[in-house]
């Protein structure tokens, strides 16, 4: 037979970690969002240099071009491309 002892500090533990996970899930969501973004938009910024090259057209991937992206995604790679048609800037 379990002891009452054991049963509250299983229960203790479940709640503890209920707690926790929700603190630390929802950070975790925006990191692997931020992650996901930032794969996709760098994948779009390659896909748009390779074919750019034949255009002359290039895209450098900095690291505000990265934060740009990052927190964007694939329309930050868009932001990108017009900034350096008509502004000239990347």
């Amino acid at each position: 037979m379990m002891d009452v002892n054991i049963i509250i500090t299983v229960a203790i533990c479940i709640i503890f970690l209920l707690i926790f996970g929700k603190i630390f899930l929802f950070p975790m969501k925006k990191i692997l969002k931020f992650i996901l973004n930032t794969a996709l938009g760098a994948l779009a910024i390659f896909i748009i240099n390779t074919i750019g090259t034949s255009f002359s057209f290039h895209i450098g991937l900095n690291f505000i071009n990265a934060i740009i992206v990052g927190i964007l995604g694939v329309p930050g790679a868009v932001l990108l491309i017009l900034l350096k048609i008509f502004c000239n800037i990347g």
